[in-house]
């Protein structure tokens, strides 16, 4: 049987720094008021036994627990499915890996996962939770609320929280996003130009709508389709959009993936792309826009970059010191986006 080596103690530590265990606690803990060559002797003396602090009993005295909760309002399927997610939590993951701050994923399915998710957030087990891919229905940001767990939301909310409080947010420029792929297919002289939106009980998919009425607000109605953000919701709203206006010149669509499933329903109906049909996506996710026949056109926006602009902007308001840049964090960030031009329009 092998033998239990037992862990180095925080009194080891204490001894062989030849300080008190009370300030060997103040300096893991990353507490002020110890002098700098003591600070480098309990330091020594952690790394020669290689002493690992009790995250429990290090929460008890800093209050804190270096976790935080990624909460992403889709199922499992969805969310491992679309690269979407993934640039977002590397973004996430990144900014917290580097201020040595565990994720905790947390998924919802249906009504029961979002009370679940409330009562872990009530629990105190996280110092804060980063919120993203919210419907307005949702009661995610009620349960957030009362739990009392600082939060920044991923997308511009489209909710009253009801604190009077401004809602911390990153988003991208949805809305003038979608005005630039629109511009460009007008500019190319398409006159019967068609959207595939996503869900609009998102906000994301609302304002990319709303950009592409900013520049054709006489469009036939029979131009727009709804989506659901997915390939084949793209090639279902394809579908039906050749069925009510065959003489269709150009769709813009809500992301890169419904773009994609596009694509495949006018190269089955034998329609060239861009010749007879030009088409831009919205995302710029290159395992995507790069890989569509043809490659797609498509606005850009910075999702990875999202994702640690969120978890920058939690950490900065639990305390920690994120960046050289200090100051209070503005209450919404919108990144801006740009239309990347490749053969499909």
């Amino acid at each position: 049987m092998t033998e239990t080596v037992p862990r180095p103690t925080l009194e080891a530590v204490a001894a062989l720094a030849g300080v008190s265990r009370a300030t060997v606690s103040r300096v893991v803990n990353g507490a002020d008021g110890v002098r700098e060559p003591l600070v480098e002797r309990v330091r020594r003396a952690v790394e020669e036994l290689g002493y690992v602090p009790n995250q429990a009993a290090r929460s008890l005295v800093t209050n804190r627990h270096d976790a935080i909760a990624v909460v992403v309002a889709e199922p499992e399927t969805r969310v491992f499915a679309d690269p979407f997610f993934a640039l977002q939590l590397r973004g996430i993951s990144k900014e917290l890996t580097v201020h040595d701050n565990q994720l905790v994923l947390l998924l919802t399915e249906g009504r029961d996962d979002h009370a679940r998710v409330g009562r872990y957030l009530a629990g105190g087990h996280v110092d804060g939770a980063l919120v993203f891919s919210l419907h307005l229905d949702d009661p995610l940001p009620g349960l957030i609320r009362r739990a009392g767990v600082p939060t920044v939301f991923g997308g511009r909310p489209g909710w009253d929280d009801g604190s009077g409080d401004g809602v911390v947010y990153v988003d991208s420029d949805n809305r003038g996003g979608a005005r630039k792929a629109v511009c460009h297919l007008v500019g190319l002289g398409r006159t019967r130009v068609a959207h595939i939106t996503g869900p609009l009980d998102q906000t994301s998919a609302a304002d990319r709508l709303d950009g592409f009425r900013d520049v054709v607000p006489d469009s036939d109605p029979r131009l727009v389709v709804n989506g659901d953000f997915t390939p084949a919701g793209g090639e279902r709203a394809m579908r039906e959009l050749l069925d009510r206006r065959p003489d269709v010149d150009a769709v813009f669509a809500a992301n890169d993936l419904t773009a994609a499933g596009a694509l495949r329903v006018l190269r089955d109906r034998g329609r060239r792309v861009p010749d007879d049909v030009a088409v831009i996506g919205f995302d710029d996710m290159l395992p995507v826009a790069e890989q569509t026949d043809p490659p797609l056109t498509t606005v850009r926006q910075d999702i990875e970059e999202m994702g640690r602009l969120m978890a920058r902007s939690l950490l900065r308001g639990l305390g920690h010191r994120t960046t050289a840049q200090e100051g209070d964090t503005p209450a919404g960030v919108v990144l801006p986006t740009t239309l990347v031009r490749r053969a499909s329009a």
